[in-house]
């Protein structure tokens, strides 16, 4: 057990150092930055498109194409609710990043998040009047 270092107390020092940082650096860029907020809701001027939060967008576009598309959200949820307990990902001798061990489930993971980000990109830049496809900047 020479090879290891006990996690308490270097680690947590490390995540209370890191947490503080956060939090700090949030509270400072908030207090500069403005929140991007719309004027309050008007049932007579609903703007168009009518776009949801940032991080929903993604789910916006997917369903944009087909309202079936909401099952594969679903069936993603499930997926990574259950990845842990899925034969492609086999249990890690170490913890580090992208072990040859779970090479399956850290590519299905990064294609999901690139997809994410894909779809959110579309939605946020690309997306006009009454929900079209607009190339032009």
């Amino acid at each position: 057990m020479k090879d290891h270092v006990p996690s308490a107390p270097y680690f947590f020092r490390i995540v209370k150092r890191a947490l503080i940082a956060a939090v700090v650096s949030l509270m400072a860029l908030a207090f500069f930055i403005p929140a991007p907020l719309q004027s309050p809701a008007d049932i007579g001027r609903v703007p168009n498109p009518s776009k949801s939060a940032w991080f929903l967008l993604w789910t916006q576009e997917l369903v944009s194409y087909s309202s079936l598309l909401v099952y594969l959200i679903l069936g993603l949820g499930l997926f990574f609710c259950a990845l842990p307990w899925l034969p492609i990902s086999p249990v890690a001798d170490s913890a580090r990043w992208f072990p040859k061990e779970q090479k399956w489930a850290s590519l299905i993971t990064l294609l999901v998040f690139v997809g994410i980000l894909i779809l959110t990109i579309i939605a946020h830049y690309f997306r006009g009047e009454n929900w079209q496809l607009v190339f032009g900047f």
